[in-house]
């Protein structure tokens, strides 16, 4: 029975022990969740938001009357006004008590403009934080590619050196057997020793490639953190035929960038109005009540006055309407208007830069799409080529028709290619994914 129950108990380790390892391996998928989770740059985008949310709050709140109250304690000394409106020179102790309120009825469309100024600002934040979402995304996806690619280059490596050991070891035992000259075998030796570094150099290239993407995550990194090898998309020129004038006008109907850049002239425009409101004059509505208390206030019998009595008699109450006309302040406000016209028409010229690069971006994700498409078909036929002259190099080299500098030549044209092959791959699946996410197309793997 314990015998049993130690069993299971080992099994449930070994099983918990492979759930954990196999939460090490984080697909393309994840790792964007993840990053857009708990990077802090897309935090701190999502603050300025709520930032401009709360500005937006307090700029409706202007419609809003204010109230204000306010108590005083004054102590007077000498002549000083009494109850009976005559003056007499006495001390006194006084308690003063108001309370005000003031709205504005107009101020030259300030607050409505400056109201519709901040929505558009906050709105402008949102595609500023789409675009910081995107641009993460766009980062992990090229990181995570370069990973892939950096396997498939180990991998390589590893197969190359396989084979490189293995004609060492034939060679050894020609050199053994009297059949080799010991030269050979060294310059064999040389070639395995170099491709030896070749694989330490990858693996490393690798190692690099997985801390890159870990500090992207904000992940302590650990030799088991790893990628999860997806199935990669077929290598064909069909992702990069769309014309990039097409996938240009459909990215500026939806690209966060073009959104936000468009939100922020046109909350210029709002603020050249705010500055042109103030030409105009500012009407204001206000009400106000006001008490006080004097410890030597007597009536006409000369007896003191109470608390409540004062309270009750010495109230005032007021209305009315205020108008400010604006007549001369310094040219500030022109000052102000000029501003707000130079302010728009640089926002234009940042929204047409803005336009200019994203077509530069597409023009060049196409362009090197295509450009990788023809180098892949090229390397590939060349690494065709390549396998079976270094195979005929091989078979010539085992029965001693060509010497070990030949030999090595056909090989290292063979991984050369391998390496070209596998770096317009990735370069193509990396260009077409930018193309479709242009298109609007999630990345995925």
């Amino acid at each position: 029975m314990i015998r049993t129950i130690f069993t299971l108990a080992y099994l449930l380790l070994l099983s918990l022990f492979a759930t954990l390892h196999a939460q090490e391996l984080w697909t393309l998928d994840k790792c964007i969740n993840y990053a857009l989770d708990n990077n802090i740059s897309i935090k701190q985008s999502q603050l300025n938001t709520q930032y401009q949310q709360n500005n937006l709050k307090g700029k409706k709140n202007l419609r809003l009357p204010n109230l204000n109250a306010q108590v005083s304690q004054n102590q007077n000394y000498g002549r000083s006004l009494t109850y009976l409106n005559t003056y007499t020179n006495v001390n006194s102790a006084e308690s003063d008590f108001g309370m005000s309120t003031q709205t504005t009825v107009f101020q030259g469309m300030q607050i409505n403009n400056s109201i519709k100024k901040t929505e558009l600002d906050l709105k402008a934040s949102f595609e500023d934080l789409a675009k910081a979402k995107d641009d993460l995304s766009l980062n992990i996806a090229s990181t995570f590619l370069e990973i892939l690619f950096s396997k498939e280059l180990v991998k390589v490596s590893e197969d190359q050196l396989a084979i490189t050991q293995q004609q060492l070891k034939q060679s050894q035992e020609k050199v053994n057997a009297g059949s080799l000259a010991s030269g050979a075998l060294l310059e064999i030796e040389a070639l395995s020793a170099n491709e030896e570094l070749t694989l330490t150099d990858a693996k490393s290239q690798l190692q690099l490639a997985k801390l890159k993407l870990a500090q992207m995550l904000e992940l302590n990194f650990t030799d088991k953190f790893d990628v999860q090898v997806p199935v990669l998309p077929e290598v064909n020129s069909a992702a990069a035929v769309a014309s990039s004038q097409d996938i240009y006008m459909t990215a500026l109907k939806q690209r966060p960038e073009i959104k936000g850049a468009e939100y922020r002239y046109q909350s210029t425009e709002f603020q050249l109005k705010m500055a042109q409101g103030v030409y105009y004059p500012t009407v204001s509505f206000y009400a106000n009540f006001y008490n006080l208390y004097n410890n030597k206030y007597k009536d006409l019998n000369g007896n003191s006055i109470g608390f409540s009595d004062q309270l009750s008699n010495n109230q005032r109450k007021g209305l009315g309407l205020q108008m400010n006309i604006p007549i001369f302040n310094r040219f500030q406000s022109k000052v102000n208007v000029d501003n707000a016209k130079i302010q728009m028409l640089n926002t234009q010229l940042d929204l047409e830069g803005t336009k200019k690069v994203l077509r530069q971006e597409i023009e060049t994700a196409q362009t090197t799409a295509l450009t990788s498409f023809n180098r892949y078909n090229s390397t590939e036929k060349a690494v065709i080529s390549m396998s079976e002259a270094f195979r005929y190099s091989e078979e010539k080299f085992n029965v001693g028709l060509v010497n070990a500098v030949e030999y090595n030549t056909a090989k290292t044209n063979l991984v050369k290619a391998s390496s070209d092959l596998l770096r317009a791959k990735y370069e193509f699946i990396f260009r077409t994914k930018i193309l479709d996410f242009y298109r609007g197309i999630p990345i995925t793997l």
